[in-house]
């Protein structure tokens, strides 16, 4: 029955499955909305609920002696593991890259774990592994460990990348979705949708022309020059999976504050709005793989836009809205055509295995 709670055991014990709406997993519970969030807190969380994990941050932050650091781990597994921009590999390295960024963190060190299919061509994994070394150099990180294991043919799907990452954070540089205040300015470093639409455009089944290349990349530069500028910025996030409007609905949730966003000034390129329009999509839900959003103290967001925009990720840098003591929990969005609406968390599965 859907909504039953189970039981199982552990160690003799009688532990109840958590109550839900299914009793399987969907493709859904991977999009990175309403649904991912229902499945890590009430299996995971649940669970494992500790200080550093229950912040729900792109990696954790903790001190070791006397160095502060940030940990991050993620698994990929975007079909098709070639789309114009870039492969599984570079996403990978770069998706840990920008995870510890989001942390404040200077990423140092990788792992990477190899899942690969029994046929897939050696061609393809030797191209994802210079792939992944170039995006390494790119980023100034070393991958220092890994693992590799083989499935039969159709039990995987070519290949699924893990990567864990760990950095240093310096003295001073606190960034956590807690820090989140009344006032802050929220910045984004660019145009929204360009991953979504570069995977989709080479899906089978939903080819379209489109000059669009995924905008993955390593973001920890760009947050370094930032941190140069002040060390006092309140939140650090990379609208990946469920895109820009997910992401400020799950930080507007965990904070109890309201976000306000204008929708003129968020930039979509025309090829991203044309391929939502063909395909009933929005582009506040298209996942980006080099975006952040920052959250900023007013008096200081001119000089961190500024230093954004110095940087070659974050040319087209700009203020697209900002925290609010109203609507808490909520981000509205003001239309171009002078309404209101509000902008939810993605509830279904735009696009399965986008990273």
């Amino acid at each position: 029955m859907i909504g039953k709670t189970g039981s199982d055991s552990i160690g003799g014990f009688a532990c109840p499955i958590p109550k839900s709406d299914y009793t399987n997993i969907l493709l859904a519970h991977g999009s990175g909305g309403k649904l991912t969030h229902e499945l890590i807190k009430k299996m995971f969380l649940s669970q494992f609920d500790n200080e550093l994990l229950q912040p729900l941050h792109d990696g954790a932050v903790f001190s070791v002696a006397d160095c502060k650091l940030a940990f991050s781990t993620d698994s990929y597994v975007v079909n098709p593991i070639f789309f114009p921009g870039g492969d599984i590999g570079e996403l990978a390295v770069n998706g840990t890259v920008n995870d510890l960024a989001m942390c404040g963190a200077r990423p140092l060190y990788l792992s990477s774990a190899f899942i690969i299919e029994e046929g897939l061509p050696l061609d393809d994994l030797w191209r994802i592994v210079l792939s992944m070394q170039e995006a390494a150099k790119r980023a100034g990180v070393l991958l220092v460990t890994g693992d590799t294991k083989v499935v039969d043919r159709g039990k995987g799907d070519k290949i699924f990348i893990n990567t864990s990452g760990v950095g240093i954070v310096d003295n001073g540089v606190e960034i956590s979705p807690n820090r989140m205040q009344i006032g802050d300015k929220i910045l984004l470093n660019g145009e929204i949708g360009l991953h979504g639409v570069a995977v989709m455009s080479v899906r089978e089944g939903l080819e379209f022309e489109t000059s669009l290349r995924s905008d993955t990349a390593p973001l920890n530069g760009m947050v370094e020059m930032m941190l140069k500028v002040s060390k006092n910025i309140h939140v650090l996030r990379d609208p990946t999976r469920g895109g820009v409007a997910t992401t400020l609905t799950e930080l507007a949730e965990q904070s109890k504050l309201g976000i306000v966003i204008e929708e003129e000034k968020i930039p979509v390129p025309d090829d991203v709005r044309g391929a939502c329009e063909i395909l009933g999509l929005d582009p506040l839900y298209i996942a980006n793989e080099g975006k952040l959003l920052a959250f900023v103290l007013p008096e200081e967001s001119e000089r961190i836009l500024s230093a954004m925009q110095r940087h070659s990720l974050g040319k087209k840098s700009v203020v697209i809205g900002e925290v609010v003591d109203q609507h808490h929990g909520t981000v509205v969005m003001k239309s171009k055509i002078g309404g209101t609406r509000v902008v939810d968390m993605l509830t279904g599965e735009q696009l399965p295995r986008i990273c």
